[in-house]
């Protein structure tokens, strides 16, 4: 099945995230993000839902407390959206994709089974990410959602040693302080080997050709083998604050922007738009 495609954002989006939107709904996707604030105008196609239907924002403060003001510090959005994805997955919402995914075809999915792919060697991406309400991993973030600590019981000895070691030169007692993804790919990938789905990844060239190197994406190259590969579904850009800047000529960005920068787009892999 063809799913809806679900993430979560907090502030305006950049130009690069909204032409990745545009090739989710041009693959034939609805789209929806989810927002504590009103987004403004989005792509045709894109929806807006309130976040705290899914999750609390008061939620934040068991990772890291506000300033006076109520602005999150810190990475607090980052780890805020690895529990974000874990709720939409327990409340079947869909397929969630960071906003930052370029699809170049439409994604399908079994929706009895996980859908992930890996991001490096021994790492798993979630920036693609499907699971069945039922799923182990949904019921593990359940649990852990649960304590005030948010302490997992997946955590590797290298982390628990290194939060001790914190706890005992007087640093925070928090684990979300130690390590920015702590309950991101990290948490992913120990929780689908426990529960025997390493399996389902997807090779890391599906979703995560370009991750680790976005001079491949914003620079100038000849990337016909990155648009024409069957096996790349999509790219995750990872833009490290070049979001608003305007795509270069000759590069693969510019490519995407003019693709999908318009209204209506021609079918992709012989499929239509869905409305």
């Amino acid at each position: 099945m063809r799913p809806d495609v679900v993430t979560f954002w907090h502030g305006p989006l950049d130009t690069l995230r909204l032409t990745c939107l545009r090739s989710q709904v041009a693959a034939g996707h609805k789209v929806t993000v989810y927002s504590f604030e009103p987004l403004g105008k989005l792509p045709d196609g894109v929806g807006n839902a309130a976040a705290e239907a899914i999750l609390p924002r008061s939620f934040a403060e068991k990772l890291r407390p506000t300033g006076p003001d109520g602005v999150w510090r810190d990475w607090t959005i980052l780890q805020f959206s690895d529990f974000f994805r874990m709720r939409l997955m327990a409340e079947r919402a869909g397929l969630w994709l960071d906003a930052d995914v370029l699809l170049l075809k439409p994604v399908e999915i079994d929706p009895a089974k996980p859908y992930f792919a890996w991001e490096r060697p021994r790492q798993l991406g979630n920036s693609v990410l499907y699971l069945p309400p039922d799923d182990a991993i949904v019921a593990a973030f359940a649990k852990l959602m649960a304590q005030d600590a948010l302490t997992p019981d997946w955590l590797a000895l290298r982390h628990r040693l290194t939060f001790a070691l914190r706890k005992l030169r007087g640093g925070s007692k928090r684990l979300s302080d130690i390590r920015i993804a702590i309950y991101g790919p990290a948490a992913l990938t120990a929780l689908a080997r426990r529960a025997g789905e390493l399996h389902y990844a997807l090779p890391k060239k599906s979703f995560y050709a370009v991750h680790a190197e976005p001079k491949l994406f914003f620079e100038p190259s000849d990337f016909s083998a990155l648009i024409g590969d069957p096996g790349i579904i999509g790219l995750h850009v990872s833009p490290k604050g070049r979001g608003n800047q305007p795509p270069v000529p000759g590069s693969l960005y510019a490519w995407a922007a003019e693709r999908f920068g318009a209204l209506t787009y021609p079918p992709l892999e012989g499929e239509g738009r869905r409305e």
